[in-house]
């Protein structure tokens, strides 16, 4: 009787045998996206063609560089600044209502539309005009709200 089969041996490849059939992947994949290959070349052209490709490859190279200007550009005291109060509107702006928000950007609208109607018109204002506005509810409205803001405006300058 014949003996069982109890190892079963993997043929060794060459060196040049595992290159051959890497190269036989590498050439079924070409050929199953040709399409995509060729837009890629023709891209790769284009910016090739207008010194685009040649500033990426020399801002790649120079990357060390590049990277120390912008991180010196970022520490300027403009920028930091700028930082900081965007970082300080930020916080206030979490700390608004939303509803009180959007009405007062709503009537600021409307306010500048009215204000352009008026400036349209290049009618003068008279004292009587001035006294007459003050009765007027929503002259009398903004009139409160703008006191109101100015208080605390000046309570939270005294902290």
């Amino acid at each position: 009787m014949a003996k069982p089969i109890t190892k079963i041996e993997e043929p060794v490849l060459t060196e040049k045998e595992k290159q051959i059939q890497e190269l036989d992947v590498v050439l079924q994949d070409i050929s199953r996206n040709s399409d995509g290959i060729k837009e890629t070349i023709k891209l790769l052209q284009e910016l090739h063609d207008s010194g685009i490709l040649g500033a990426i490859n020399n801002l790649v190279e120079a990357k060390e560089d590049v990277a120390k200007i912008a991180v010196g550009q970022m520490l300027r005291p403009p920028v930091t600044n700028a930082l900081n109060n965007a970082m300080a509107a930020a916080g206030v702006l979490t700390e608004l209502d939303p509803e009180t928000t959007q009405k007062l950007v709503g009537g600021l609208s409307k306010g500048l539309q009215r204000a352009e109607e008026g400036f349209q018109a290049n009618k003068k204002v008279g004292v009587f005009d001035l006294v007459k506005l003050l009765r007027d509810p929503d002259v009398n409205r903004v009139m409160r709200f703008s006191i109101d803001l100015l208080k605390g405006l000046g309570e939270g300058l005294n902290k």
